[in-house]
């Protein structure tokens, strides 16, 4: 029991001091401008368990079976995608404010609800699982993950440390974006989180054609 604690406390402090910064986190401050806050962690932290137990189970081994080449190329085309969805959001909010029969010569009525629907399947949680399944490869995060795995092997309190200090972080993030979403006016939030995610998908290009990183993430 002493181990698993000792595991558990390691994981969890390497994993929190790596957070601050991390492009996951950023992920999660944008999608939650645009979907429930709670769908979007959920969507981030079954990605981020996933990678952590397969960082566990296979450590580096895993970095040899597909081409970094292709990982990178499919995390940019996802960064593009959303932005260009979260775009359109921004546009149609603009729109439906021009429209919005509830709006007065005093301003708009408290009782409008400037969060714009989207189709049930897409309610934040796919779009965060799958920049978070792709845009984590790599990272920081899986670092230390496979670090820890080298000391302590295929220990379970790694995974419980990690998960520990990655959800209630995510959860803070999430809820603290989604709120200033509500109070500022998601439409401009919109826009900064699309600006984000092309800046995201541009230093993933800049290694390439540049052969640096523009980000330090």
């Amino acid at each position: 029991m002493v181990e698993f604690l000792t595991v558990v406390v390691a994981a969890f402090t390497l994993q929190l001091l790596a957070l601050p910064g991390e492009k996951g986190q950023l992920v999660v401050c944008a999608l939650s401008t645009r979907y429930d806050p709670k769908v979007v962690v959920a969507g981030a932290a079954t990605a981020f368990g996933l990678w952590t137990a397969v960082e566990i189970a296979v450590g580096e081994a895993l970095k040899g079976a597909l081409p970094e080449a292709v990982l990178d190329a499919v995390t940019a085309g996802l960064f593009v995608l959303f932005a260009a969805w979260l775009l359109k959001a921004a546009e149609d909010g603009a729109l439906e404010d021009l429209s919005d029969p509830h709006r007065t010569d005093g301003g708009v009525s408290a009782t409008v609800n400037e969060r714009l629907d989207v189709p049930d399947g897409f309610r934040g949680f796919l779009p965060a699982f799958s920049l978070m399944m792709f845009g984590e490869f790599g990272d920081k995060t899986q670092l230390v993950t496979i670090s820890l795995a080298v000391q302590y092997g295929a220990h379970p309190g790694i995974w419980v440390g990690e998960m520990l200090a990655i959800v209630p972080v995510s959860l803070l993030t999430a809820f603290f974006f989604h709120a200033a979403a509500d109070r500022m006016g998601s439409r401009w939030l919109h826009r900064g989180a699309a600006a984000l995610f092309l800046l995201f998908a541009a230093d993933v290009a800049a290694e390439y054609v540049l052969g640096w990183s523009v980000l330090p993430l």
